[in-house]
């Protein structure tokens, strides 16, 4: 044996260490998606206050209070508005728009089999490539509640939460409730992500796989308004979106909350373990 051959030792599998995170953010970043993403969701409270700007309060004796109407009376609630008109719709859209994109884009671009080839084991590729798609996404979902407080801070004041129903919350409590409101939805939209990451290694067109997850949010908030399902609809990945509602309120009762938070992980697990499942058996051919 020679002393090359000592110094050169065994050689050591580093296919352990492809992929890093760092590196794929930093390549996701520089796309064009994910800045006119991120572009868009901060400058969704601009276009939220030139909508009240140039638009008509409630009618003089209409009765109640609206919600658009609170939503100019206070930092506080003007997030809460913002909230409201995203958690349902735009959120999910997000999700499915990182997640959906996470492997499908990949076999689009023909690019997948050579990332397979460094070789990047396949669970590791999926691990990597969700890690990502959950920055991102927290990363929107959190910044649109931040420039809508400071914005709604700045425009309408500091003054305390508001709720339909006349309850109030001092500034400090209303703004930490909704901070916790905004951990709630991101968790409970897990399950979108595991739907979103599943048609994503199903499919090879990242469009299927994003309007697909879209598509299921949809068909579950409908099932949801139809009372003959009964308790059926508590099952839907849905039927807890708007349980953060709770914290708006003097006396907060967590349970619906944490329903929704176990039902969401669970569909994410399952649609998790069935895209890790599907990948390791998938052939690639793009």
């Amino acid at each position: 044996m020679t002393n090359s051959d000592v110094r050169l030792g065994p050689r050591r599998d580093s296919s352990g260490r492809t992929l890093p995170v760092r590196i794929e953010l930093l390549r996701q970043l520089r796309r064009r998606r994910t800045q006119i993403t991120l572009g868009l969701f901060a400058l969704l409270p601009v276009i939220l206050w030139i909508a009240f700007s140039v638009g008509n309060s409630s009618t003089p004796g209409q009765a109640g209070v609206s919600l658009t109407d609170l939503a100019q009376t206070s930092g506080p609630n003007f997030v809460t508005f913002a909230l409201f008109s995203s958690a349902s719709f735009l959120f999910v859209v997000v999700v499915a728009l990182f997640f959906g994109d996470t492997v499908a884009s990949e076999a689009s671009w023909s690019s997948l089999r050579y990332l397979l080839a460094i070789p990047v084991p396949r669970v590791r590729l999926l691990r990597q490539k969700v890690i990502v798609a959950t920055l991102l996404s927290a990363a929107v979902i959190g910044v649109l509640p931040l420039v809508a407080l400071a914005l709604g801070t700045l425009v309408y004041g500091d003054g305390p939460f508001t709720s339909p129903t006349g309850e109030t919350l001092t500034y400090g409590v209303g703004v930490l409730r909704l901070a916790l409101a905004v951990i709630f939805v991101a968790l409970q939209l897990s399950w979108v992500a595991g739907v979103a990451t599943l048609l994503s290694v199903v499919t090879d067109a990242p469009l299927g796989a994003v309007g697909g997850a879209v598509l299921v949010s949809i068909l579950s908030q409908i099932l949801d308004t139809i009372d003959a399902l009964g308790s059926v609809r508590n099952a839907l990945p849905t039927h807890y979106s708007f349980a953060w509602t709770d914290l708006l309120t003097a006396d907060v009762d967590g349970t619906e909350m944490a329903r929704g938070v176990l039902s969401s992980f669970i569909w994410a697990a399952a649609f998790g373990v069935t895209a890790v499942w599907w990948f390791r058996r998938k052939d690639i051919v793009s």
